[in-house]
Parts: C-alpha cells; structure tokens; sequence
C-alpha cells in the first residue's frame, strides 16, 4: 500500500544533514530476479552475479523495513514508490533529487524512466512547478549531487571515454547546468574513478567516496578522486582533524554511503565497526541496520533514499 500525501509538500534541501522531515525511501518488492551479467549496472553486482552471491529479495526486504523503523523512530515522514512488478527500485537517489525548493528529475539510464513515474503521488504533493527535468545532453544523478549549505558538490567524469563507462552517470553538461541553476551557489566539480569491472576501484557515484556528516565532518576515501588536488580541496575544506579516511576496501563495503537523519544522527551498517567507533567518538548517535545484502549492488543507505524536506 503506497502511502498517498495527504497535503502540500515545501520542498527544502539545503545541505546533507539538517534534520530530515520528509524522504522517499525506495523498496525491494518485487525486484525481480537476478540480471544476467549483460543487465549489471556496476561492477559489484557484476561480481557477485558471477560468484552466484547477488542479493535475494527476501533478503533485502528485511533491511529496507529496518530502515523504515529508525526514519519513522525519529519521526520522519516516509513516502514509497509504487510497487512495479519485477522492477529494482532500492535506489531513489538515482532517480531524482532535490536543492533548495526544486526537485530535480534526472536523466538515467533509459530503462529506468518508470521508476521515476512510480513517485507520482509524491510528486502530486510537491506541486508540477516545483518539478525540473533538466535538458536530455544533461546526465546526472542524485547520488553524484551533494548540497552543502552555500556549495553544491558534483561527482563528474569529463574524458573523451566517457561514453565507454556505465558507471560514468553524470557528465560536464550537468555541472555547467547546476551551475547556471544555482548562480547564487558555488558549484564544486570532483573527477572520480570509474571502471565497469573493478569494484575496488570504482566511485559509481560521489557518495561512494565522500560524504559530510554533521556540521563539519567528512568521510572521505582518496582513490575515487582521479585528482589529488581535488580531494585535497576537501580535505581542507573540513580539515583534517574532520576527516574520516577509508580505505579501498571500506569504499568498496559503502562506508561513506551512511545516511544523515540530522547533525546529530547518522544510519550506519552494523558491520562498519571502525566508522560506526569514530562517529560515536565524535559524539554522534549511530543507529545500526543490517544492510549487507543491499551494499552487494554498489548501493548503500544514502542511495536508497530521497530527501524531501530538511529543517
């Protein structure tokens, strides 16, 4: 049963961790069964498509659900899409995201144009206008797209080779259209590591190598920067003493893909020991869920959700 608006929804994102009121959540409900190595999307589903080791719905419903409790825990509102028959739609970041007051509806991979149209009770209570749909030359995704306050941080990939790379999702005609769209907003551009069969080298999105947490926190996994002065950038930008470093092999278990319910609370997975340690010694409260099974398809907590409204 997908839970209908039942009044106007204020669009408001200003940045990654204010204290979330309104999100979509995405679901594992009839996600179909396991694609075959021609359908993968990313070298980690690609991987365990051939180790016979991809996720099971009936595995990864559970930690969807554990997911939904701490959102509604915390007293956030939590829209989902419409089930679609046989149709992965975990990952709403993919789909759509939102800056300032604009929802942004972003231009995918093709075949999955209808999960977008499966929020459109959603995006009845946000209101037509407040709905873009940037030119079709304009590839990007929410989980490349980072508000920071007066920042916005892109994850692009810009080579002549970018059509070769499926995991090249957001290309330098979205960066020149966020900048034209947020004048007043200063537009950040990070190079990442793509490759369509290494899943230790392989940034899909920004959040797979960096994200901030709190007020002035970062975790950060230098190698899916192709630009050392790119990721040094950040790395002074939060300061050191901020920054949470990741190693390969972290990147590739999602730690930077946790998910801000607000400056003070973050959703971490229970098997990230190290991370989950160092933000309780920052003095966050970290609210554990299982979500191995999902990380399996190069997704973790922030790609499965789309926030709406922060306050």
């Amino acid at each position: 049963m997908v839970k209908k608006p039942v009044h106007t929804l204020e669009l408001n994102i200003q940045n990654e961790t204010d204290t979330l009121k309104a999100v979509v959540l995405g679901t594992a409900v009839s996600c179909g069964p396991t694609p075959s190595l021609e359908e993968a999307y990313d070298p980690k589903s690609r991987e365990h498509i051939l180790a016979g080791t991809y996720p099971l719905e009936a595995d990864m419903i559970p930690e969807m659900e554990a997911f939904a409790t701490v959102l509604k825990k915390h007293h956030v509102e939590v829209f989902r899409p419409s089930v679609l028959e046989n149709c992965n739609q975990i990952f709403s970041r993919d789909i759509a995201f939102v800056i300032e007051d604009k929802l942004f509806h972003a231009n995918i991979l093709p075949d999955r144009e209808r999960e977008f149209e499966a929020i459109s009770h959603v995006l009845e209570a946000v209101g037509p206008e407040n709905v873009v749909r940037p030119p079709e030359e304009v590839h990007i995704e929410g989980g490349d797209v980072m508000p920071w306050n007066d920042h916005i941080f892109i994850g692009t990939y810009t080579a002549p080779d970018y059509p070769d790379f499926i995991t090249a999702r957001t290309n330098k005609e979205a960066v020149e259209y966020i900048t034209q769209m947020f004048p007043h907003k200063k537009v950040k551009a990070f190079e990442l590591r793509k490759s369509n069969t290494n899943p230790k080298i392989n940034a899909l999105h920004l959040d797979c190598c960096f994200q901030p947490v709190g007020k002035d926190k970062a975790i950060l996994h230098k190698n899916g920067f192709l630009v050392e002065e790119e990721y040094q950038w950040l790395v002074d930008f939060f300061g050191q003493d901020n920054v949470f470093e990741i190693s390969a092999d972290e990147m590739y278990q999602m730690y930077s893909n946790v998910f801000s319910i607000s400056p003070e609370v973050v959703v971490s997975e229970q098997n990230f020991t190290r991370l989950n340690t160092w933000l309780r010694e920052q003095g966050f409260i970290v609210e554990e869920i299982p979500y191995a099974e999902i990380a399996k398809q190069e997704g973790l907590l922030r790609c499965s959700t789309l926030p709406l409204v922060r306050s």
